[in-house]
């Protein structure tokens, strides 16, 4: 098993690393392999639409989202936290995931997502929506744990004093490795559910 974690603050340490490094030491203890990238200090830029990504597998812009793509694709589950900003996820890290979303063309389907988002106080409720979105759209179920995936605090290590959202970032590695392998056994004895050929419209034709 593998899991990609993307933090997406800017923070070198700062409360939302202090909460994946809470889901690492369980996913180690389930022997399960983690590899964290802090992308929200990068200096990425959106997806512009030109589709170039189908004439060259990868994105047109040569940066950190090409070089996510192949751990994405080896990856059983993926991990997106985010500070909150206006009660958004950071612009960086949405573009990030934006562009690595719409530039890999191998199939996510039974990929396992999961959000966590770090606040001050409020917004988190709105992020986490924002970046599941990403997981719903593209056959990826989505591992919860006991509250929502958010913990909080300010200034840097606050974080370490919320027990619960400790807590709950612990629960959430369980449920996610739970399902993983859960996923996998079924892979193995049913396979992957039955597709269909894609049905595009522009809700007019």
């Amino acid at each position: 098993m593998k899991v990609l974690m993307l933090n997406g603050s800017p923070r070198v340490k700062g409360n939302t690393a202090l909460a994946l490094e809470e889901m690492k030491k369980v996913f180690e203890q389930e022997g399960v392999e983690v590899e964290i990238v802090r992308v929200g200090h990068k200096e990425v830029r959106s997806c512009i639409a030109c589709q170039r990504c189908y004439e060259l597998g990868k994105c047109v812009f040569d940066d950190i989202v090409n070089e996510l793509a192949p751990k994405f694709e080896e990856a059983d589950g993926l991990v997106v936290a985010s500070p909150v900003y206006f009660a958004s996820a950071n612009a960086t890290l949405v573009a990030v995931l934006t562009r690595l979303f719409y530039s890999t063309h191998f199939d996510k389907t039974m990929k396992v997502g999961a959000s966590v988002v770090c606040a001050r106080r409020g917004g988190c409720s709105a992020t986490f929506d924002e970046l599941n979105k990403f997981f719903t759209i593209s056959n990826m179920p989505i591992a919860s744990s006991q509250y929502w995936n958010s913990i909080h605090g300010r200034e840097q290590g606050e974080a370490e004093q919320d027990e619960e959202g400790k807590q709950t970032m612990r629960v959430l590695a369980r449920n996610m490795t739970f399902l993983m392998k859960s996923i996998a056994l079924g892979k193995e004895k049913f396979g992957l559910p039955e597709t269909e050929e894609r049905a595009f419209t522009h809700f007019i034709r």
